[in-house]
């Protein structure tokens, strides 16, 4: 190779990415010139700012004191002129300062004698005199981050995901004795309980998405969510498939209904810590007994693909743990730090794994079907199917709040 040739191989490259950058240059000057000058365009003059303010949370630290934490999700910067409380107007300090840029976060605190138990109401208006406003429904204490409510919310999210996971999973030995087709129409009771809590999941998650402020498009985020956990899962098992036996094959499906589990378990748990915290859910023992119930056919489903099988007991450990565990995290989120946005993508992303667990499922009832040379859609399998939904349905009576 001539030095000449080595010489111009640097250079082509150089040339190669101006070209790619000039485009950008070109874009950020347009867009510099129609934010300094309008580019030529009239903007109609003494129209109102928009204003979108959105109220995050409402905190309770101390008797008579409260804390309101806001984002301006709106294109303008807003000012808070006047906080009323009860129909009263209230001395408030904020911070950093009253007005908000766009995206801006702000901290409100209240000297507000609020009555534990009771429902307030607070009102915040703008500058312009455009009013938001926000219920407390009921007024409880918010727990503070400390080692004693650090513990309590781990026990909500062991008692609502590790324990109804582990008791499910002590099925196994009776499941092993059954017949193929009888297992057959379990694996179909499995794929009914997916289909429900692909339901709730993503139900929910709709929910949630629509309380998130506009600007951060909270459906979009929600999908983005289920989409990539969707795919993450798909090339996991992907990678997996050619290289096992039948029986690493089960094991790998158990697992995979594990992560789907955990996943949906996780914003159970964030959703509950959240309605603990806030005092609108009363979690006595009536709710940790339905949460119960409700959540033991899961561990049913983790163990129904490897009722063949004798995975090793740190097989059965590693599953109840993957199912179970993020509960207690999702607690720990929802009763700290909870926020729509989170709430969004966690369920987001528990909705696509449920859906790619879904698939796997089903495809291994298919081939149990073509392996007998027959449909997977036989009518023990349709009961199998619509008892998981119903089991399901009539469980998640118990923990309706």
């Amino acid at each position: 190779m001539s030095e000449h040739t080595l010489s111009t191989a640097p250079n082509r490259s150089v040339g190669r990415y101006a070209l790619a950058l000039l485009p950008l240059i070109l874009l950020a000057g347009v867009i510099a010139l129609f934010l300094s000058s309008g580019a030529g365009l009239q903007s109609p003059e003494g129209l109102p700012p928009i204003e979108e303010l959105s109220i995050q949370r409402v905190l309770l630290p101390a008797p008579g004191e409260m804390l309101v934490e806001v984002v301006n999700s709106g294109p303008d910067p807003v000012t808070i002129a006047q906080v009323i409380v009860d129909d009263a107007y209230w001395n408030f300090q904020i911070t950093p300062a009253p007005t908000l840029p766009r995206f801006g976060t702000a901290t409100i605190r209240l000297p507000y004698p609020w009555v534990a138990a009771e429902a307030h109401v607070i009102v915040l208006v703008t500058s312009t005199g455009t009013p938001f406003t926000v219920e407390v429904p009921v007024a409880l204490e918010t727990p503070p981050i400390d080692a004693r409510n650090f513990l309590n919310f781990a026990l909500i999210g062991f008692y609502i995901g590790v324990i109804p996971v582990g008791l499910g999973m002590m099925w196994h030995p009776f499941m092993r004795g059954l017949k193929r087709r009888t297992m057959d129409a379990i694996l179909a009771l499995t794929l009914g309980l997916l289909v429900f809590l692909l339901i709730d999941t993503a139900s929910e998650g709709l929910e949630k998405a629509a309380l998130v402020p506009g600007s951060l498009q909270g459906v979009i985020l929600f999908g983005a969510g289920a989409l990539l956990a969707y795919f993450l899962i798909q090339i996991i098992s992907s990678r997996k498939a050619g290289k096992r036996d039948e029986a690493a094959g089960r094991l790998n499906i158990a697992l995979l209904l594990a992560i789907g589990i955990g996943l949906h378990n996780l914003a159970e748990g964030l959703v509950v810590g959240a309605a603990y915290a806030s005092g609108s859910a009363a979690l006595g023992a009536f709710l940790v007994v339905g949460f119960t119930l409700h959540n033991v056919t899961e561990g049913i489903g983790i163990a129904a693909p490897v009722a063949v099988d004798r995975p090793s007991l740190k097989s059965f450990i590693t599953l109840a743990a993957i199912a179970g565990l993020p509960a207690i995290i999702g607690a720990w989120i929802g009763g700290f730090i909870y926020s729509d946005l989170a709430a969004t993508i966690f369920l987001g992303v528990g909705t696509g794994a449920i859906v790619q667990v879904i698939v796997e499922v089903g495809k291994l009832l298919m081939r149990h079907g073509q392996r007998e040379g027959q449909s997977a859609a036989t009518l023990p399998n349709l009961i199998g199917f619509a008892a998981g939904l119903a089991i399901m349905y009539a469980t998640a009576l118990l923990v309706a709040v």
